[in-house]
């Protein structure tokens, strides 16, 4: 793995149990295997990213396959790429479920990143045949030119980094949300609810090669599906304790719209 150090920006190399430069930085591999390469000087907050709540919630529902789908599309997609065993960088990963699907599907040497040190520990746990690291998207401990293919999954990051840290030719996958995505959940909470505006399909330093959206309903019954369902949603804190609660008790109906779109990276 080609990481830099966050802070002076040398190469890091493995030395043991710690992630060494030639100023002497350190950087230790944790018990579940992932390093922390976040400074604490680099974070805006003292425990950024998704908590254990969410995470645990994030694991239960994807654990019962309601967005295999998406995961399914997304491992087509890559794999038609025709790349031999490839570097590929899953971009806020979460806990890993999308990682470790697309690894199996294509034979890569895939490494996961996130904000969240919750979601990497619990991605680093499960998956150990994966590399994962506690990371900005804005700042990514990455050399140039280090990855053949970024997956990025409704995450926050720099079209620049995105940019730098994919080789020439390489590409770049992002899913985010459709028009329709949810629409039902905004109807509970607001009383106009407007549609999400579709992605433009440009990315600086790429070129866009195809754009889909993937739309299905979802279908939740009663209990903890649907309760892991709402808290692993924006929309959580939006919901009155009542409406929650009905919700859990009836189960969850609402539209998955998910935008799709493959991008190329300019040689």
């Amino acid at each position: 793995m080609n990481y830099e150090c966050p802070i002076c920006r040398k190469a890091l190399v493995l030395d043991n149990k710690q992630w060494r430069c030639e100023q002497r930085h350190c950087f230790d591999v944790a018990k579940e295997g992932y390093v922390n390469l976040l400074p604490v000087n680099k974070k805006r907050s003292l425990d950024p990213g998704d908590n254990q709540q969410m995470m645990t919630a994030r694991r239960v529902f994807l654990d019962a396959g309601y967005y295999q789908p998406l995961s399914d599309r997304i491992n087509a997609l890559a794999k038609d790429l025709g790349l031999i065993c490839p570097d590929i960088l899953d971009v806020g990963c979460g806990e890993g479920y999308y990682s470790q699907r697309l690894q199996s599907a294509t034979n890569a040497n895939l490494q996961g990143m996130d904000i969240s040190k919750t979601a990497i520990r619990y991605a680093a746990k499960r998956y150990a045949n994966l590399q994962f690291c506690v990371a900005s998207a804005f700042d990514m401990p990455f050399a140039d030119n280090s990855f053949d293919l970024l997956l990025k999954i409704f995450a926050p990051a720099a079209a620049t980094e995105l940019v730098r840290v994919c080789r020439p030719g390489g590409y770049y996958l992002s899913v985010t949300a459709g028009p329709m995505h949810h629409y039902a959940l905004k109807e509970i909470i607001y009383d106009a609810p407007r549609e999400h505006p579709l992605s433009e399909g440009k990315i600086p330093g790429f070129v866009l090669q195809h754009q889909e959206r993937l739309q299905w309903m979802l279908h939740t019954p009663a209990g903890e599906c649907s309760r892991s369902f709402l808290q692993m949603t924006p929309y959580l804190w939006k919901f009155t304790a009542e409406q929650i609660a009905q919700m859990e008790a009836l189960g969850v109906n609402c539209e998955l719209d998910f935008c799709i779109e493959l991008f190329k990276r300019h040689i």
